[in-house]
């Protein structure tokens, strides 16, 4: 016992000994090669970024950086050092937003991307708030990857061509391409069969879904792609509804705006998107109940939404009102 409680009081005073601020100060000059530019990123002094560089090299009994006038370099002890240093404060942070996150109680971080809010998913979420009432939700926008390392979310909903490494990943939804115009517009210029057609409209399309995906391979040879085209998907259907022209939109967000009578589906053709919906988020989060409950509600509201009809095999005809049918079938 009593070898015991002399290594207990061994560790305590190592650990206690242990410079933390000063590694972190380290990290920065590292990274940065540059006091001034270190203290500026930890909005601290250059003079108190040098003061824990030497507390620093006194504890580790060598020097870390070379220093030649305003210029720095690491010597090989620093090199040696920083990868370490480096991983430890990564898995430090991890630890203590994992920490954070994994509380049962607090708010539910999800981050989404914003057509797939508007038009799909908010119509839904009364049906989550009534279903669970006792769940602070917080939705977030945003196209870029997640570093759940980083980021406080719990959740991630992105459209990707497949699962993202080192995650957990869950298909939610299949995605199509579909072409659509406003009832006005669709009277005057009539269906859509083929990319000759497309020259009697104004076209629409977003600056990453292009007309080169609805198109044939064969017919790209005799067409070039012409009309507005818009960052944001949410405005191309909003110009198309505007009956400012025929816009190549995404199923997800169109079929309510199809369904309600705002927009009709103007061609026969529909085709597969090459990327899906995924339900991502670190497997550690599946511990957490509210994640548990998000992506059940999830898979429930996903199988409920119908693909467009005719999407996997026969064309489906076109509309003589302005409602487009769905399929009946299972996803």
């Amino acid at each position: 016992m009593a070898d015991s409680n002399i290594r207990n009081s061994e560790l305590k005073a190592a650990f206690d000994r242990l410079p933390l601020n000063a590694l972190r100060v380290f990290e920065a000059v590292a990274t940065r090669l540059s006091f001034a530019d270190a203290a500026e990123a930890l909005n601290v002094t250059p003079a108190a970024v040098s003061m824990q560089i030497r507390s620093l090299e006194e504890y580790v009994q060598v020097a870390l950086f070379r220093r030649s006038g305003r210029r720095v370099d690491l010597t090989p002890e620093g090199a040696q050092l920083l990868p370490g240093v480096r991983r430890g404060l990564a898995e430090l942070q991890q630890a203590m937003q994992q920490l954070r996150r994994s509380r049962s109680s607090g708010p539910l971080q999800v981050t989404t991307i914003a057509s797939l809010l508007q038009k799909w998913l908010l119509p839904r979420l009364p049906r989550f708030y009534e279903r669970h009432p006792d769940i602070d939700l917080r939705l977030h926008t945003s196209r870029r990857p997640v570093d759940f390392a980083e980021d406080e979310f719990h959740v991630a909903v992105r459209m990707s061509r497949g699962p993202t490494p080192g995650l957990y990943n869950e298909k939610l939804l299949d995605e199509w391409f579909v072409v659509v115009a406003s009832p006005p517009l669709y009277r005057k210029h009539g269906p859509v069969r083929s990319a000759a057609d497309l020259k009697r409209y104004p076209l629409l399309r977003s600056s990453d879904e292009t007309w080169s995906h609805w198109t044939e391979p064969a017919e790209q040879r005799d067409w070039v792609e012409h009309g507005g085209a818009f960052d944001d998907s949410l405005t191309v259907l909003a110009a198309a509804e505007q009956g400012q022209g025929l816009a190549l939109t995404r199923w997800s967000i169109a079929a309510r705006d199809i369904d309600s009578g705002r927009v009709v589906l103007a061609s026969p053709r529909i085709v597969t998107c090459p990327r899906a919906y995924y339900f991502v988020c670190p497997e550690s989060h599946l511990l957490m109940p509210k994640v548990i409950l998000w992506r059940d509600w999830l898979r429930q509201m996903a199988s409920e939404f119908a693909p467009p009809h005719g999407s996997a095999a026969a064309s489906p005809p076109l509309p003589r009102a302005t409602k487009l049918r769905r399929s009946t079938k299972p996803r």
